[in-house]
Parts: structure tokens; C-alpha cells; sequence
């Protein structure tokens, strides 16, 4: 899938993501980011042109189409990995890139960056939970090939030994099947846990409905939270609690760079505001 969101006499940007199911579907989150990204690139009459692929390899070739082409000014670069192939490719070609992601204390030198800090994001969910009185944690993570999956393992790990408690983790892939799935394995644990983490919203609230069919009670039975707070997390039932960051604030602090980073400046980091929990009905003391 193909889409040019905009077409405008300014700096052009594209995007390249990988979806999360078979359908072509993408996470609620790029929505926001594209969202907050159009707003800040329209007032100079950019343009956005998101591209789906379907691995890295394919990612790395549209880069090198849109260069040929003349298509795009910059990139940006998302879901970043171990070894990751992009930077060195964008320098390469000489194609401006706004890596999002990491922790901004990283120190990563030479490069367009929007940092986030998983790890304390992590500890604050995990926090939150330990503070009700939980003490048997599940989380629902998203690949473990990421390096922001990989920084909140680290803090999921830390914080719930922390704490006193037991933590185990379930791999998934943001997608809501997955999220169901995972759910039903983790209930299935005896002693079960009594309150689960999820990576994003679709999973969340799949595992939610989930645990609603086998009969539990939300929260009495089970405390959920979610990451990222989105119109799914708040319209379920009950709504769920979040790890909330401004991911639309997260997209238009990425068309900044995009506009500095083709204007030529020297390469900088923006942090957002680090994110906080925002408790709702999903979660509760354990019952």
C-alpha cells in the first residue's frame, strides 16, 4: 500500500512501515504520529508519502526508489533493531533521516533523533501495579528484534524484582489475534497472574475481551493496562488504564527535525516528555 497523504510545494517526507497483520493493517499509534507529523508539515506545505512493506529488505529498496525517483527530501525511520542496516543506508544515499525511538540518554551522535525512554516508561507501568498490591505480573510484549522491546524487558525485569514480585513474558505482534491468544495462555498459568501489561492498545484490548470470555472480571480478577492512550483504550469496557505519551506531540516533534534535517542543520536529538500512567477502570488491588 501506497498513499500520498499531501500534495505540496514543500519538503517531501517518506515513511515506509510494516504492518502488523496479513490484512495490511498498521498500529493505531502511526496514525497519531502521521497525524501530528501532517499538521506540523502542512504549515510549510509538505508533503507525507507512507509506503507498506512487508520486511526490512523491502524498507531499504523503497528508500533507494524514492532517491532515484526524486520522490522524497527525508525519511523517517522507525522500529529501529540491533544492527540496524538503515542509518548507514540513508548516509549512503544522502537522504536526511529522523530516527524515531531509543533512549535519549543513548548519546547517539550524528544522527536525526527522537528519543523515547521505554525503560522509565516501563518502570512507571510497572509501578503502578506494584503499588496496587500485585505482585504476579504478566506482560505482552511486542517482537523482542526491537531495541525498544529489548529496553523495556530490561525495566519490566527490574522493576517487578524490585518490588518483590514475579514477572513473566509473552511475545507477540501487536496484532489483536496474538493479544487474544497470549491472553488465554497466560490465564491458563497456575497461580495466574493478576494483572497483565500490553504493548499496545489492539492487544490489550483483544486480551481484555479475552479474559472477559473466560469468565474473569476486569478488575476484580484481573488488572489490565495498556500502552498508549488511544480512542480504543478509552471506549472498551471498562476503559483501560495506560502508559500515556502524546503520540500526536511525538509526530509533530518529528516533522521538526524533518524540516531542520532537510534545511541542512547539524544533527540533533528531541526528547518528548517522559510518559506517565493515567489510571482508569481497568485497573484495581487484586481481588
Amino acid at each position: 500500500m501506497t498513499s500520498l497523504a499531501r500534495s505540496g510545494p514543500g519538503p517531501r517526507v517518506g515513511m515506509a512501515l510494516l504492518p502488523i497483520n496479513d490484512d495490511g493493517g498498521l498500529e493505531p499509534f502511526y496514525a497519531d504520529l502521521l497525524a501530528g507529523m501532517e499538521e506540523e508539515l502542512d504549515r510549510h506545505d509538505g508533503t507525507v508519502f507512507l509506503h507498506v512493506v512487508p520486511d526490512l529488505d523491502a524498507e531499504i529498496l523503497a528508500y533507494r526508489r524514492w532517491v532515484d525517483e526524486g520522490l522524497v527530501d527525508a525519511v523517517v525511520v522507525s522500529d529501529l533493531v540491533d544492527g540496524d542496516p538503515r542509518q548507514a543506508v540513508c548516509a549512503g544515499l544522502g537522504l536526511p533521516a529522523v530516527h524515531i525511538g531509543g533512549d535519549p540518554a543513548s548519546g547517539q551522535s550524528g544522527q536525526w533523533v527522537v528519543g523515547y525512554d521505554n525503560a522509565s516508561a516501563m518502570r512507571a507501568a510497572v509501578e503502578h501495579l506494584t503499588g496496587l498490591g500485585h505482585r504476579r505480573l504478566a506482560w505482552v510484549s511486542g517482537p523482542d528484534r526491537y531495541r525498544h522491546t529489548r529496553d523495556r524487558a530490561a525495566a519490566f525485569a527490574q522493576a517487578v524484582a524490585a518490588a518483590g514480585g514475579e514477572g513473566t513474558r509473552w511475545e507477540g505482534d501487536y496484532g489483536a489475534a496474538t493479544g487474544a491468544a497470549l491472553t488465554g495462555e497466560l490465564l491458563a498459568v497456575d497461580p495466574r497472574p493478576t494483572a497483565v501489561v500490553y504493548d499496545n492498545d489492539l492487544m490489550a484490548v483483544a486480551g481484555l475481551k479475552a479474559a472477559q470470555r473466560l469468565g474473569l472480571q476486569v478488575p476484580r480478577d484481573l488488572s489490565v493496562l495498556a500502552w498508549d492512550d488511544s480512542a480504543n483504550s478509552r471506549i472498551c469496557h471498562p476503559p483501560l488504564s495506560v502508559v500515556s505519551r502524546d503520540v500526536h506531540e511525538l509526530g509533530v516533534l518529528t516533522a521538526g527535525l524533518l524540516l531542520r534535517a532537510v534545511r541542512g542543520e547539524t544533527p540533533a536529538l528531541e526528547s518528548p516528555p517522559v510518559a506517565q500512567v493515567v489510571a482508569r477502570a481497568s485497573t484495581a488491588p487484586p481481588g
